[in-house]
């Protein structure tokens, strides 16, 4: 029997990810979009608490559960950003190609080129769970200037992991699930779920 989850997102990346993972546990995943449920704020300064909220708006204009994530790219020569803004930090419309334009341009100076996504992933059963399900996951790598590669979303043609030589966009799909921040997330969850 499969369980009716609420992704608290319309990022066709993230479902897609997600999806793969949740699906052999029992899990069919359904964007928010599908109920109508406009993107909830993003406020925080964290990523739990962003994750947290999101979670809570999609239970509870869907009265499903709800699973929502917040995650970026945390570049330690910027002090941490573009962090909990990751996905905005061109601006609004939102837009991978400015986000990286203006992440390498940031960078140039900088001979530390170290990185990490990190991942948040929080599951609640109702809108007002006072227990929610919250993991985590990390992945370090560093930031190229060129990108490379034409899979994933977001940073990734510009994420290399170095222990094997490619970007994130080079990597195949299971490759990138085995190692990612939201794998790493999702089984840390899937465990705590058990």
């Amino acid at each position: 029997m499969t369980q009716r989850l609420v992704l608290a997102s319309n990022n066709a990346g993230k479902l897609k990810e997600f999806a793969q993972l949740l699906a052999p546990i029992g899990f069919e995943l359904h964007p928010q979009g599908e109920f109508n449920v406009p993107e909830a704020e993003e406020p925080h300064a964290t990523f739990v608490e962003n994750a947290l909220a999101k979670a809570r708006h999609a239970a509870r204009l869907t009265g499903l559960p709800a699973l929502a994530d917040d995650s970026g790219v945390c570049v330690n020569a910027l002090g941490g950003a573009p962090g909990v803004y990751s996905a905005r930090y061109a601006g609004e419309p939102k837009s991978d190609a400015r986000n990286n334009d203006k992440l390498v341009a940031e960078l140039a100076a900088h001979a530390d080129k170290t990185a990490y996504y990190y991942c948040v992933l929080v599951y609640v059963r109702h809108a007002d769970d006072p227990q929610p399900v919250i993991a985590d996951g990390m992945w370090r790598g560093e930031m190229v200037d060129t990108p490379r590669g034409e899979g994933g979303f977001g940073y990734d043609p510009y994420f290399l992991v170095p222990s094997l030589g490619k970007t994130v966009a080079e990597l195949a799909p299971e490759v990138k699930n085995a190692m990612s921040h939201r794998g790493q997330a999702l089984r840390a969850l899937v465990e705590k779920l058990k």
